[in-house]
């Protein structure tokens, strides 16, 4: 299964780098995901976050699970080619939604997002994982950062709490450090992004991002998406999102009615 926006390199860099930039992936819906961006600052829903400290200058806003309640972000999953997009890089027969995540930092905003890996904070396991993280402004300095092959490490990063900074789950022994990826020479793909771009990502790809020390803002959307392999998963601890009440068991596909299926 293919889209005509996906080439056969870069579905075997996505494979072999955990990392691959998606050119006008939301070309066509970058309008509707401004607007519901702009929704979901208006109106946050129960899981938003402030992520500075007190004195830290701008704004880092982010919020998640919100395209049930916003209408933008519904159709703009829906109208976009996302889903096909992440089935080729997958190479998966079925796309499955898990959820959003909107990510702003105002203009002036020095703290960096914390290097990290999705998977260990989801409740969700498998290969064929796919996150969209695409700017609505265009980016130079303030871009998604992603460890190219970090997908393949042998043991995942110790999840933490962005403003504590301390780890989120018991049993530290079972992750690795956090690395500082620039010190360390890691292979890191960051790219000069124009609105509607999409870096694609699996979820056990270490990343994170600079602060925006711009005079311009950078709205960030991103899109989670599930594969064919994609199993309930149980965790040491509270998972984020948290998604209470799911009644699934370890093994299980998600629920449909939750998550439903895009292809």
């Amino acid at each position: 299964m293919t889209d005509p926006i996906v080439t056969q390199d870069q579905i075997d860099a996505y494979a072999r780098d955990g990392v691959v930039l998606i050119k006008g992936l939301f070309k066509d819906q970058v309008e509707q995901l401004r607007a519901g961006v702009a929704r979901n600052m208006a109106e946050p829903g129960p899981y938003a976050a402030e992520n500075l400290r007190e004195g830290e200058g701008g704004r880092f806003f982010d919020d998640y699970c919100n395209w049930t309640r916003i209408p933008e972000f519904r159709e703009a999953i829906h109208a976009s080619p996302a889903a096909s997009v992440a089935a080729a890089l997958m190479g998966s027969k079925t796309v499955q939604m898990f959820h959003d995540h909107v990510l702003v930092k105002e203009p002036g905003t020095s703290k960096p997002t914390p290097w990290h890996q999705d998977s260990p904070y989801y409740f969700v396991e498998g290969e064929q994982t796919v996150s969209f993280w695409s700017p609505l402004d265009p980016v130079r300095d303030a871009s998604l950062r992603c460890v190219a092959g970090s997908h393949l490490w042998d043991r995942p990063v110790l999840p933490t709490r962005w403003l504590a900074e301390t780890s989120f789950y018991p049993n530290e022994d079972d992750y690795l450090p956090v690395p500082d990826p620039d010190a360390d020479g890691m292979d890191i793909r960051e790219y000069v992004m124009e609105p509607g771009d999409a870096v694609a990502f699996n979820y056990k790809t270490l990343h994170g991002a600079r602060g925006n020390e711009s005079d311009s803002r950078r709205r960030a959307f991103s899109l989670r998406l599930l594969g064919d392999d994609a199993r309930y998963v149980e965790r040491p601890g509270p998972t984020s999102p948290p998604f209470p009440g799911h009644e699934m068991s370890a093994g299980q596909r998600l629920r449909t009615d939750w998550f439903p299926m895009l292809l």
